[in-house]
């Protein structure tokens, strides 16, 4: 196992070094600049400002200058276009934010997800089965943005129990609903996909013979039907994770949390380089990382796959 993770680790670094090089060639590749968004600049200016930045340097010297700024330094370099500020300071202003709710969105999908697709194998065809199901279509088909304006809606403008927006340093009242409209469609996939692998363990022969042996019905399922039924969660689960934790612009910009997704979709509109290449790299690292903790709990639940 552990030859395993350091090859998996070996060829992280080629492959953030890829993702680095693509990144950088398709943004200067895109029209515009940071500089060119507004209004138009005296050329003296723009010329100026381009050599302050180093957008003046061929694209090989630049992108070489960027990524030994990262080795040596752990240095993202400044936003182009949030004055006085780098991009260090912003993702680490950013990312907590949607570290936090995200996180906490994550486990409520997981949970109510995974509670309602074992049930609904377990209980096949029955009202629980067709309540689970409705309730996991009714979530798929309310995504974030049209979930986030009904929770408003409800808790804010009709109860009055929850502030609209904000975020007040992650206090539980400016958490609960970013939370649940980040973790309703997840939840309904989660669901889905667990009721799906249950019903096909289900019919395998090794439950087949637990239930023949007399063991209760509970039993069965939290010793030998959950664990195999997993594996096609898991491969679902690596993603939605660092997706959930590297924020929704939706979530950000509606519920006015100041997250990180916001800062990724400003900078690709006003081109701020050094903002995009450093989320890009932080969702990057983040892919990497999960998707090996995925291929690890892949081997715990079966131990064949470490073949």
């Amino acid at each position: 196992m552990l030859v395993f993770i350091l090859k998996r680790l070996a060829v992280a670094v080629p492959t953030l070094l890829a993702l680095i090089v693509i990144s950088f060639l398709m943004m200067h590749a895109a029209p515009g600049g940071p500089f060119t968004q507004e209004k138009q600049l005296q050329a003296a200016v723009l010329a100026n400002l381009n050599a302050k930045y180093g957008l003046d340097q061929p694209i090989w010297v630049q992108m070489a200058r960027y990524v030994w700024g990262i080795v040596a330094h752990f240095d993202f370099g400044p936003s182009f276009v949030y004055k006085d500020r780098t991009v260090n300071e912003i993702i680490a202003q950013g990312f907590p934010v949607t570290l936090s709710y995200g996180a906490i969105a994550f486990v409520l999908a997981v949970g109510v997800g995974l509670v309602l697709g074992v049930f609904a194998a377990v209980f096949q065809n029955s009202w629980l089965d067709h309540l689970a199901v409705g309730v996991s279509i009714g979530a798929q088909v309310l995504p974030n943005f049209v979930m986030a304006p009904i929770l408003v809606l409800i808790f804010t403008l009709w109860l009055g129990w929850l502030p609209g927006g904000g975020w007040e340093g992650g206090d539980w009242k400016h958490q609960v609903m970013p939370v649940i409209a980040m973790a309703t469609a997840y939840m309904a996939s989660i669901a889905r996909i667990v009721r799906s692998s249950m019903l096909e363990v289900l019919t395998l022969n090794h439950i087949r013979t637990a239930r023949a042996k007399g063991l209760p019905t509970h039993k069965v399922i939290l010793r030998h039907a959950l664990k195999p039924a997993l594996i096609p969660v898991l491969s679902y689960l690596g993603p939605t994770f660092v997706s959930m934790i590297t924020g929704s612009v939706v979530i950000d910009m509606f519920f006015s949390t100041a997250g990180i997704g916001k800062f990724f979709v400003d900078a690709a509109l006003n081109r701020d380089y050094a903002l995009m290449m450093g989320v890009t790299l932080l969702v990057g690292v983040l892919t990497i990382v999960f998707n090996l903790l995925v291929d690890v709990l892949y081997a715990w639940i079966d131990p064949k796959i470490r073949l």
